[in-house]
């Protein structure tokens, strides 16, 4: 097998949470440009999902199914995984994406914010991957990609008040480290993306606040794009990177090198 066929994901199925915006969408193009057979996008809104999965079938040979899923409703999360089992037959991969935030200094957030921003971003990864994770644990093969942040790894620059969110995608990574650990006896690989700071929904009024101190602690001096993810999601899913486990791989322009 030569080295660019190991990126491909030809015959491979893939659930994609948050699949409908942002980064979940960039990872569905890119996933599709990788020649993936067939691909699930979920979130609460599933037409943004269908849109994304109609204009990916109009351009690229795949299937995809668009599924309503609150990660944090354990109901749902069965269905999806049943619905997508009955439709495409099994799950190759996993990407946990789907992910809230709440910005509010720590003296004044709110305790419902806590939970809903803990809730769906560590909750729901874990909820997702164990659903997931008896279908790979049957197979004895699967790659799981939870998405984490760089926010995860410490402290961040005082306009970003969003200790909820730092808190839980520092816990996202220790359970992508521990899940490794565990479900490596099964051949599934668990790895993390930390990124840096890119345009989306949840990320453009931070972006705004803090955007000539988040460029000049960026050594390439730029915000992340709309194609400087699938590189790392296509390798974490592909062949490539059979021997890499508990990763956190970081892509943020050279921000957490500083």
């Amino acid at each position: 097998m030569g080295v660019l066929d190991l990126f491909k994901l030809t015959g491979k199925t893939a659930i994609i949470t948050g699949g409908g915006r942002g980064l979940g969408a960039q990872i569905a193009q890119g996933f599709a440009e990788a020649g993936i057979a067939n691909l699930v996008l979920c979130s609460r809104n599933v037409e943004a999902c269908k849109a994304v999965g109609l204009e990916l079938e109009h351009t690229f040979d795949v299937k995809t199914l668009a599924v309503a899923c609150d990660v944090t409703n354990i109901e749902d999360v069965q269905n999806l995984v049943k619905k997508t089992v009955e439709t495409f037959g099994t799950v190759d991969i996993l990407v946990n994406n789907s992910g809230a935030s709440w910005g509010a200094p720590v003296e004044k957030m709110p305790k419902e914010a806590w939970d809903k921003v803990m809730n769906i971003n560590v909750t729901g990864t874990f909820l997702m991957s164990q659903k997931v994770g008896k279908v790979m644990i049957e197979k004895k093969v699967g790659k799981i990609i939870n998405i984490a942040s760089i926010a995860g790894f410490g402290g961040t620059p005082e306009f970003m008040q969003t200790i909820g969110y730092n808190t839980s995608k520092g816990a996202v990574m220790t359970f992508t480290k521990d899940l490794a650990v565990k479900w490596g006896r099964y051949n599934i690989n668990v790895n993390a993306i930390a990124p840096g700071f890119f345009p989306t929904k949840m990320s453009n009024q931070l972006i705004e606040m803090g955007r000539e101190n988040i460029i000049a602690a960026t050594p390439l001096k730029r915000l992340g794009n709309e194609g400087d993810l699938k590189g790392a999601a296509v390798f974490l899913a592909s062949k490539a990177s059979d021997y890499v486990s508990g990763d956190i791989l970081t892509v943020d322009g050279g921000a957490s090198a500083l």
